[in-house]
């Protein structure tokens, strides 16, 4: 080919062009000329031996061919760039300790909030920012990093920070404009998103094009060489050291080869982590801006997939974006040689390169078809498992998890139809393109045998060596047709979430401060949640507020009292009307919103310390004490939706956070529901009649007793507002207020009545009053897990935590890791099967080409001893064997990766959900999500392929080997020494490429685990205007998530260099060989198929090194999985040797005998030698401060904790010998937070489906639902959303009644069941109560005394001690009892209000 173009390229001397000979020396100067422009950070080299060298190497090719000069001076010209990179390495290796200096001594506080600078890119920071062209060049800016990884493990703050154009901070901004600019903010289009990704990452994209050209050229050489080569050894050559000059060609395009194609998947990487960074930035922005109706389209499980798999995959389609162009050019290269080796042959395959290709449309669909289903059930799986996370301790309560572990399985089982049929059209595919270039050489070699083309070995080897790099661009022509459609898919998810509803952004008009003496001016006001329905949720709204005044907000259950609030802060799309705010807003909501982190941090919420005014805000809101007994203080991490916090606590958080903003319009969503009476007096005096008493306040309560104080007063009911004023003024107008009113003081009235009640018949265990009503200020937390013994001396120690960084093992992972995994499916029994089809499919391969090789003559005057027809069939018949052992090696592989990712997605998620409370509650979800998301993908689609290529590529190494050896047995002097140096630089690379792709694990989950807090409170976000903070936090997530991924990827090309320069120098040493002996060693033929094996070598050991490095990186989630698979699990569901009767229990009698708890073994008793009896069928009400120890009676009882010592008895059956399912399927409760699950009104009553539509009703109506749920179009076949979210808080708490009114259990527990409902509805729970569990023990926990002083007993708890327990008549007649201080402190209250 070369040579008939060459007169378009060479000259004499006389047409004044420049000859390429002369540009040898002028590149090694021009190169000379930019390395000392370095010279200020690097050593300087004498180059002047290598340009004699390279200039001597030119010389004789003057006299060569054109074909040898366009060749030889392309070689010369590379060879002299590597000889003078390899002077300046050797001096340079000595000099790699002051670069390792900055390294170690950098300041790599990455995700410190409070110097956000030190993220952003900083160039000063990031060794790539500053790497010169040589260090560029052979990847050693990133040697320090991989020598520290072999002196200590790595950990984040040894990693460099990233360059600006490689950090979310520095091209996010951009990207955002690029596509606002484009697409516009709510009409995204896969196209426009397309177009603005490669605008924002083109350079990377154009580089990465340039080595790819370079690649693609340079690996085409050996092949076009490979005839001249064996014609050469056979004794014909033009002149006398022509062999020496096509081996220095060989070396030259192969290391051209090698660095471009280095460089080539490090600019992928990069550009690919750019993309995700940018992709997952812009999610993220947009969930925090997402309408009420966008978020029931997507939930937050399907959010997460976006931008874990999704954009991931969008990151991962880089590596395959020049594939198609690339393909047709090597196809064009391919067939201009193949036309030299085998004329008009050529295109007989052509032909059969095209039928092979067009085969790929069908199966691309097919696969595009399968992949889509896997994502769609994968998002439903990944919903599912979300919203079960997040209400875990209710489905263990109820004994539901394990029904809704069976709807995970049914989820995954669907998934997994898909993902096998994905799996066996992958072994399909690779069964046909592996086969691929077979095809063609049986058809090309055939069609030159019919029509009397003569077949010679170096044609012959000419030809295998271009089909088998044409093997390449087939082989990965589906593999990148299938990343189109999946990348597709991918593109139109983001594309159509982003292009979802936001917010409203001209639903408030906000003022600017003090240019209106209202702070709020609501017109004519019509909003709704659902913009189809006909009944808006708030009708004809109007509402003037002024500055500094207080507005109480109060209705029944359902009335739009959360809703005004929510309008009021922009959340509520408008119909009609105008709203108008003039002040900043803070935002406290009904069910509180705590994200991971200290207790400070929630506090502060990004605002700058001011210690006077936090030390105000903590004692206004009751934290002081609190704070005392926390082993850290306020740096105390609170894990996750702050479980290690009181429902008390995490509102008082929520309230000082509040506080703390220093804002102008307060709104509370009843605030003072989740404390006790005594917490919320105080909380309403020192915080909204103290700190507030200048601030414009709007709170929504169920409590009257803190009505009076009101300056305007809102009575709601069915979205209007249907009474206005002051306290005395509208309770003479009108009635639902009297409704209130009057339920209020039919509950005060109960009181005063209990004198002339019966004291019921039990005996007291009342001890002696000694502290007065003022000790009870102490909230102590004795029930946090923490205790006065973990306080700290001196320096906080992090292990005392509850939510601990994520465990990552550390060094090598182990090797029963990897026989663990090989070893599940079926035991291993497919392993030695794979192996041996591995082999023989290789075996098969080399004997076709060694049979072609050594059955045809070696130039065309010589005879041939075998026929053509015998040549054929002998060579059809390898190649069908080698087919077949192809097919069995493909199909094995799948099934056994196939059956290992099922086994362990079933274990894993079997021992998530058997795992004990304590797990849930020191394990942010993110962290499961991301071993059921990502881990679990990883399984599912590439860990087989991986471990199973490992050993294939082995297995072709090792045959290579062979076949060089065959024809210079020599290449073990250099084979042995490069092979021992090619295994020292992977384990001493391995050692940080393991901490680095574990670092990638760890940091993922982070991102996650933000987005999914970011979602759960939007609100609180948006209502303090806090998006800009939080996008910024995210950004910083983002880059720690991408340092150590991409630093993994620079690694793996750091190490791949190295070893193409290894294996290069075997092949070297072998064509010298060859060359200097071309007769004594062996036949031309033979010699020429070892060469044509030589090319493939250093291929084959960087495929083998890369893949070793990267099943070691992507076996990290296979090690991640197994840390689930082995979770310490509760007792047994049921012990069938120890089952209680059905009947059990009949009489719901509770014996507690000296029961002490603790929620670990190194932390203090919660609970100090309880002993009392609740007799069958009496209702007991607990009461105590917060964190006095009433939850965790109630979680022993139900024994999501078990006691230390002591027992409990019901109906004399101790429940630690039972099953806990036996025991908590026999007991009712209903929880504090009241929890509904994504799906219909009929599966959140019965999930179980144990009960009839007219039972289901019928307990409707028991709990006042009845007549919501028949105005719903559905009926019990309503939706319900996402955690509930289209239901109120208070009917939530409803529907949770309902599910106990359902269960009929002879005990009952109410945990702060009626918090979230008004005093009205609170007395119809207590009637339904009294009237259908009339024969049951109950055991309530309240805070409002209301809620209890009916109780036949009362159990006072203080610090894990009873303090009294009697008949309230009996505790109420002694006035120093505390619970005569309580009761008369409420009545006081009550009547009179704060303000006197």
């Amino acid at each position: 080919m070369f040579r008939c173009l060459s007169p378009l390229f060479f000259r004499d001397a006389a047409s004044k062009s420049i000859s390429p000979v002369l540009l040898v020396p002028w590149i090694s100067k021009k190169v000379k000329v930019d390395y000392h422009i370095e010279k200020s950070e690097r050593i300087g080299i004498q180059s002047s031996g290598l340009l004699v060298f390279v200039d001597n190497l030119a010389l004789p090719l003057f006299t060569s061919s054109c074909c040898y000069c366009l060749l030889s001076d392309v070689g010369s010209s590379i060879t002299g760039l590597f000889l003078c990179y390899i002077g300046c390495f050797v001096r340079n290796m000595a000099k790699l300790a002051p670069l390792e200096e900055p390294l170690l001594d950098g300041d790599f506080s990455a995700i410190d909030n409070s110097d956000s600078s030190k993220t952003r890119g900083n160039e000063n920071s990031t060794r790539y920012s500053n790497a010169g062209f040589f260090s560029m060049l052979t990847f050693s800016w990133i040697s320090p990093l991989i020598a520290l990884g072999n002196e200590k493990t790595l950990n984040h703050e040894d990693l460099p920070l990233l360059a600006t154009n490689d950090s979310a901070y520095g091209i996010f901004p951009t990207f955002r404009n690029k596509l606002e600019s484009e697409c516009g903010v709510r009409n995204v289009t896969t196209l426009g998103l397309v177009k603005v990704l490669f605008v924002s990452t083109w350079q990377g994209i154009f580089l990465s094009g340039l080595f790819a050209l370079l690649y693609t050229c340079a690996s085409f050489v050996g092949p076009f060489l490979i005839d001249i080569l064996v014609q050469y050894l056979n004794g014909e050559y033009v002149f006398k050291n022509e062999g020496y000059v096509l081996a220095a060609i060989f070396v030259a395009a192969k290391l051209v080869e090698c660095l471009s194609q280095r460089h080539l998947m490090f600019r992928f990487q990069q550009v690919g982590v750019r993309m995700q960074s940018m992709l997952v930035a812009m999610i993220y922005a947009k969930g925090l801006t997402l309408s009420c109706q966008s978020k029931e389209v997507s939930s937050t499980g399907e959010i997460i997939n976006l931008m874990t798999v999704d954009a991931e995959r969008i990151g991962e389609f880089c590596w395959y974006m020049h594939d198609p162009w690339m393909c047709v050019l090597q196809l064009a290269l391919a067939l201009l040689i193949l036309y030299r080796s085998v004329g008009v042959a050529s295109i007989a395959a052509l032909a059969a390169t095209v039928i092979v290709m067009l085969l790929n449309h069908p199966v691309a669909s097919l696969q595009e078809k399968f992949q889509s289903k896997i994502m769609e059930f994968k998002d439903k799986r990944m919903k599912a498992t979300s919203e079960i996370l997040k209400n875990m301790r209710i489905l263990k309560l109820q004994a539901w998890e394990m029904k809704f572990l069976s709807k995970i399985i049914q989820l995954r089982r669907t998934e997994e139809i898909w993902l096998k049929k994905f799996l066996a059209g992958t072994a399909i595919i690779r069964f046909l393109f592996h086969n691929a270039p077979t095809f063609i050489a049986v058809v090309t070699f055939g069609t030159c045998v019919l029509i009397g083309i003569p077949l010679e070995s170096g044609k012959v080897l000419s030809a295998l060596a271009t089909f088998r790099i044409l093997q390449m661009p087939i082989y990965s022509l589906p593999d990148t047709i299938s990343m189109i459609a999946q990348t597709k898919i991918s593109l139109d998810r983001i594309a159509s979430f982003l292009r979802l509803d936001e917010l409203q952004t001209d639903i408030v008009q906000k003022l600017p401060w003090g240019s209106s003496d209202k702070a709020i001016e609501l017109v004519d006001g019509n909003f709704s949640w659902d913009l189809s329905s006909p009944n808006p949720t708030l009708k004809n709204i109007n509402l003037n507020v002024f500055h500094g005044m207080r507005v109480a907000v109060c209705g029944t259950v359902g009335s739009g009292k959360s809703s005004l609030l929510s309008c009021i802060i922009g959340e509520v799309p408008k119909l009609s009307g105008t709203l108008k705010i003039c002040g900043r807003k803070a935002y406290v909501s009904q069910s509180p919103w705590i994200q991971s982190g200290k207790i400070e941090d929630n506090i502060l919420f990004g605002k700058e310390m001011d210690s006077e005014k936090y030390e105000k805000v903590l004692e206004a809101c009751s934290l002081a004490k609190d704070l005392e007994v926390l082993p850290f203080g306020d740096q105390t991490i609170i894990g996750e939706k702050g479980i290690n916090l009181s429902g008390g606590q995490k509102q008082r958080v929520q309230i000082a956070r509040a506080l703390y903003q220093d804002a102008d319009i307060y709104l509370f969503d009843d605030p003072f529901s989740a404390v006790d009476a005594h917490t919320g007096s105080h909380l309403f005096k020192e915080c909204l009649l103290g700190l507030l008493n200048s601030k414009t306040v709007i709170y929504v309560t169920h409590q009257v007793e803190f009505l009076p104080d009101a300056d305007l007063i809102l009575v709601m009911r069915e979205g209007r507002i249907t009474q206005t004023g002051k306290y005395n003024d509208i309770l003479k107008t009108g009635t639902d207020f009297m409704e209130l009113v009057g339920a209020h003081r039919a509950a005060l009235s109960s009181i005063k009545s209990l004198e002339r009640r019966p004291t019921f018949k039990t005996s007291s265990t009342t001890k002696e009053k000694t502290n007065s009503l003022s000790d009870f200020e102490l909230e102590q937390n004795v029930e946090n897990i923490y205790g006065e013994n973990d306080k700290p001396n001196g320096t906080l120690e992090p292990k005392g935590q509850l939510v601990q960084e994520e465990e990552r093992e550390k060094g090598r992972v182990e090797f029963k890791v990897y026989w663990k995994y090989i070893t599940t499916a079926y035991g291993g029994a497919l392993v030695p099967f794979t192996l041996l089809a591995q082999t023989l499919t290789v075996g098969f391969q080399i004997a076709s080409n060694y049979w072609m090789t050594v059955a045809t003559p070696v130039s065309i005057t010589a005879e041939p001893d075998i026929g053509s027809f015998t040549l054929m069939v002998v060579y059809v018949a390898l190649a069908i064997g080698s087919s077949i052992f192809t097919f069995a090696r493909s199909f094995l592989a799948v099934i056994a990766g196939y059956k290992t990712s099922t086994v362990l997605f079933d274990k894993m998620h079997l021992c998530i959900f058997r795992a004990p409370i304590s797990f849930f509650d020191a394990t942010p979800s993110g962290r499961i999500l991301n071993r059921a998301s990502v881990d679990q993908s990883t399984l599912d689609m590439y860990i087989a392929n991986l471990l199973w290529a490992i050993t294939l590529n082995l297995v072709q190494l090792l045959g290579n080997v062979v076949v060089m050896s065959q024809a210079a047995w020599q290449v073990f002097i250099v084979l042995i020494p490069v092979m021992a140096a090619s295994i020292w630089y992977q384990r001493y690379y391995s050692a940080s490429a393991r901490e680095l792709a574990r670092l990638v694990g760890t940091c993922q989950a982070p991102v996650i685990q933000h987005f999914s807090e970011t979602i759960s409170g939007s609100t609180t976000i948006r209502s303090f205007e806090q998006e800009p903070r939080f996008n910024d936090i995210n950004m910083k997530l983002i880059d720690r998530y991408s340092q150590p991924k991409l630093y993994s990827a620079t690694a793996i090309e750091w190490l791949s260099f190295r070893l193409d320069i290894l294996s290069t120098l075997i092949f070297a040493f072998c064509l010298v060989f060859l060359i200097s002996f071309p007769n004594s060693m062996t036949t031309p033929g033979i010699a020429g198929l070892a060469v044509t094996y030589g090319l493939n070598l250093n291929s084959l050991q960087t495929k083998i090194i890369w893949f070793l490095c990267n099943s070691e990186n992507k076996i990290i989630s296979v090690e991640r999985i197994l840390q689930y698979t082995s979770l310490p699990s509760e007792a047994p569901l049921v012990i069938k040797d120890n089952q209680p009767d059905s009947s059990w229990p009949s009489f719901g009698e509770i014996h507690i005998q000296d029961l002490q708890v603790r929620y670990a073994p190194h932390l203090p008793i919660v609970l100090r030698g309880l002993t009392c009896t609740f007799t069958a069928g009496a209702k007991t009400g607990i009461v105590g401060r917060t964190g006095s120890g009433k939850s965790t009676l109630v979680q022993t009882l139900l024994r999501l904790i078990e006691p230390m010592a002591g027992k409990i008895l019901i109906d004399n059956i101790n429940i630690s010998l039972i099953g806990i399912h036996d025991l908590r399927s026999k007991l009712s409760i209903i929880p504090q937070d009241p929890t509904m699950f994504e799906g219909t009104v009929r599966t959140n009553l019965d999930p179980l489906e144990e009960y009839t539509d007219e039972q289901i009703w019928k307990a409707l109506d028991m709990c006042q639902l009845g007549d919501d749920v028949r105005k719903k179009e559905g009926k019990l076949d309503s939706i319900v959303t996402e955690n509930g979210e289209n239901w109120s808080i208070g009917q939530r708490q409803l529907v949770c009644l309902g599910r106990v009114l359902l269960k009929k259990s002879k005990i009952l527990v109410l945990d702060e069941a009626t918090a979230s409902v008004d005093t009205a509805t609170d007395n119809i729970i207590q009637q339904t109560v009294k009237q259908h569990f009339s024969e049951c023990t109950v055991i309530t926990i309240a805070h409002r005394i209301t809620s209890i002083i009916n109780s036949d007993m009362v159990l006072f708890l203080n610090q894990g001690l009873i303090e009294e327990y009697d008949s309230p008549k009996k505790l109420l007649k002694n006035k120093s009892s505390s619970l005569a201080l309580l009761v008369a402190e409420y009545t006081k209250r009550s009547n009179s209000g704060f303000g006197n």
